[in-house]
């Protein structure tokens, strides 16, 4: 028996990664032998998350994940949060503490300190004597300040001190497992770290058979942009764009869905109301788990008209999960996501509205385009499932436990278990988290029939209207 505690915001909160943690967590508690102890934040309404009318949904509306141990111990913006935190651990003695994080988990932007105070639990409870894990969702070196935020040239350089600082801090754990390589290569390069992990984000559900096509296009082409708007995740170009795809693709519909960034109250709203009311643009608002599913299945294709990133993409994610081709703004975590992940995205010159639409224009006006797209991703899809992320994690926890046994016996010089997850790239080191992904391309794979051949252009080197791993169609 192996116990763990996640800590993470949970459902029905609607802080930052709280359905990420859900679906972790469901899958962890599938497994025997393991106790499941969510540490989970205190539930708030939140004026962001709004329905498809702009009102405001009670977090009662939103359903937890039944028959799984929460303890709800911190608040978000709360400076007691790390003496509730390790009060609470003391209390259940775990063999795992595992946080689920991105730097905001523990505060607002009208609250830095809080945040910052709460980036320091990870290592305190490492110095109290537990094994700390941190899945790791954004490096702030990452992030444009001037996009992903309002804050002044002043505030940001605090800021950006403040993160240098809590990323140390961080690094006090155990380990770290990030989902995008050049995150570990920062880490490494930067902080000279070398407790770093490379994870994958997964996708949520497994999907037993593949896309149904015969319901894209028919009677309309569903254009999704799903996220929390506001900040980086920015409508603008869409709208600007989306008049020029109609003229294309005139059975296209734009399908905004998803709430508000907590820094953001009332944005998608403003959008909507600057829009003419015959443009077919729906606005969805916040969508429940239940929904999500349908919402993906009747889709065409996502969109994502962001202006920066803060990490992997869930949304591209799921639409992994469904067979959706993507189109994406070209930015460089994105391109970084779709190799580390082998998706199938076609990429637009970030904040050029005409490229955008052109892009759109030429999966949604190719037949074969959006099933060679659609094949792909949902192939990526099946071995980044969520099974397969969390039993990977599991294993990385027992090794842990069966190396303090071997430890505490006086062997640990001359038996590592824990080696056999080290793999060697140019002779160096690095640590690897294997998802079912990964693990199948450690081996050469044999080319698919049904999916053009992979440029062997750099990265670097390749054009930013090109798509990943395919080349550019011209209608």
């Amino acid at each position: 028996m192996i116990r763990i505690c996640l800590v993470a915001a949970f459902p029905p909160s609607k802080g930052p990664l709280n359905e990420y943690s859900y679906h972790i967590a469901k899958e962890i508690q599938r497994h025997e032998g393991v106790e499941l102890i969510i540490l989970a934040d205190e539930i708030e309404e939140y004026k962001f998350v709004t329905d498809a009318h702009g009102k405001t949904l009670s977090s009662e509306e939103v359903p937890g994940l039944p028959g799984v141990k929460i303890v709800r111990c911190w608040r978000v913006d709360s400076l007691a949060n790390p003496a509730r935190l390790l009060k609470a651990i003391h209390e259940w003695k775990p063999d795992v503490v595992w946080f689920n994080l991105v730097f905001s988990s523990f505060g607002t932007p009208k609250n830095p300190v809080a945040a910052f105070l709460g980036l320091f639990v990870p290592a305190l409870t490492r110095a109290a004597g537990f094994y700390t894990h941190i899945t790791l969702h954004h490096i702030i070196e990452h992030v444009d300040f001037k996009t992903a935020s309002t804050a002044s040239l002043r505030r940001e350089k605090l800021l950006r001190t403040g993160t240098y600082v809590a990323t140390r801090v961080l690094l006090r754990a155990n380990w770290v497992t990030v989902l995008l390589s050049d995150y570990r290569k920062t880490l490494e390069k930067k902080y000279a770290a070398r407790n770093i992990m490379i994870g994958t984000h997964g996708t949520f559900t497994t999907i037993s058979e593949g896309p149904d096509l015969s319901r894209r296009g028919n009677p309309e082409h569903r254009i999704l942009a799903f996220g929390n708007w506001g900040t980086y995740k920015r409508l603008e170009k869409l709208m600007e764009a989306f008049p020029a795809v109609l003229e294309k693709i005139p059975n296209a519909r734009l399908i905004v869905a998803g709430g508000n960034h907590p820094a953001a109250a009332g944005y998608w709203e403003s959008v909507r109301a600057s829009l003419p009311p015959q443009l077919p643009v729906d606005f969805l608002g916040y969508i429940p788990q239940k929904d999500v599913p349908e919402l993906f299945r009747t889709s065409s294709l996502l969109v994502m008209p962001y202006d920066s990133s803060t990490g992997s993409s869930g949304p591209a994610h799921q639409a992994c999960e469904y067979g959706l081709p993507i189109v994406c703004s070209d930015i460089s975590d994105f391109r970084c996501m779709a190799t580390d992940d082998d998706m199938a995205i076609l990429f637009y010159k970030a904040g050029d509205a005409a490229d955008f639409a052109e892009k759109i224009v030429n999966v949604l006006g190719s037949p074969q385009l959006q099933l060679e797209m659609s094949e792909h991703n949902y192939q990526a899809g099946v071995q980044m499932a969520m099974a397969n992320v969390a039993r990977t994690y599991l294993r990385w926890f027992e090794l842990h436990k069966l190396k303090k046994i071997v430890d505490a016996r006086g062997l640990a010089r001359r038996f590592r278990p824990w080696s056999v997850w080290t793999r060697h790239v140019g002779g160096m080191p690095v640590q690897h988290i294997f998802s079912g992904g990964y693990a199948a391309r450690e081996e050469p794979a044999a080319p698919r029939r049904d999916v053009p051949e992979q440029s062997a252009v750099p990265l670097e080197a390749a054009p930013s209207t090109a798509m990943n791993g395919y080349p550019e169609q011209v209608l």
